[in-house]
């Protein structure tokens, strides 16, 4: 029998949360049960345990703000933290020489983008610079059942869909310690031309003007510390 068919029939897993199971056990999904060795097979032992317990169910964080402000910093950090799980986009955008499809994001086709979208498979999605950009509702769903914390980093926009289609949502602003202070840390990325970094200055504006749509804004002034309170609101119940 094949790992994934023994996982899928144990009631409170299904075939979805098997596949997450064995994507977070680096076990192939072609694997057969004779194959594991003995610490895959207590991995999935207490998997299976763990499965038949129902969790509290994890909250929804949406964080946003304008570019430069760090929100990146703050993901990765709490990728570390077995609490929480956070979200890889969709994009049809081709990959670059450094990604890793499923690790920096989806990469889709045009075709199965626009079928998802059909299907009502995106929390959120947008195009931008003539790509488009989804965050996919199922594996959101499958780790805020098994009680994880999910970290939605999104735009402005995504960020509003999600909060009309999902009122448990909780919406999270990022927000810099000055708006000159914000200057000073685009321009230090040396990476854009003049024209480029007045674009994003413009919509930097636009954004910091939507603060006031979020649940809490947060100052990254010392991230260690902004992390500590995000880490804070995210955990609480409701």
């Amino acid at each position: 029998m094949k790992v994934v068919e023994l996982l899928s029939s144990v009631p409170g897993i299904g075939k979805a949360r098997a596949t997450l199971i064995m994507e977070r056990r680096s076990i192939s999904p072609t694997r057969r049960i004779g194959g594991l060795g003995q610490l895959q097979l207590k991995a999935l032992q207490k998997e299976i345990t763990v499965a038949k317990v129902d969790p509290v169910r994890g909250n929804l964080i949406v964080m946003s703000g304008p570019g430069g402000v760090g929100k990146s910093t703050i993901t990765n950090a709490l990728r570390n933290d077995p609490r929480f799980w956070v979200s890889v986009s969709a994009t049809t955008r081709d990959p670059r020489p450094n990604e890793k499809d499923g690790v920096d994001y989806h990469f889709y086709s045009e075709e199965k983008f626009d079928n998802l979208i059909n299907s009502g498979e995106f929390l959120e999605w947008a195009e931008f610079a003539g790509n488009k950009y989804g965050t996919p509702r199922g594996p959101v769903e499958e780790w805020r059942k098994i009680g994880k914390h999910v970290i939605l980093e999104i735009e402005i926009d995504g960020a509003r869909q999600v909060r009309a289609t999902d009122s448990s949502a909780r919406l999270v602003f990022i927000a810099p310690p000055s708006w000159d202070e914000l200057v000073r840390r685009l321009a230090g990325r040396g990476t854009d031309s003049p024209e480029r970094r007045a674009a994003r200055l413009a919509l930097a504006e636009q954004e910091m003007a939507a603060a006031g749509e979020f649940d809490a804004t947060l100052v990254n002034d010392e991230v260690n510390e902004l992390i500590a309170k995000l880490v804070s609101l995210a955990t609480a119940q409701s």
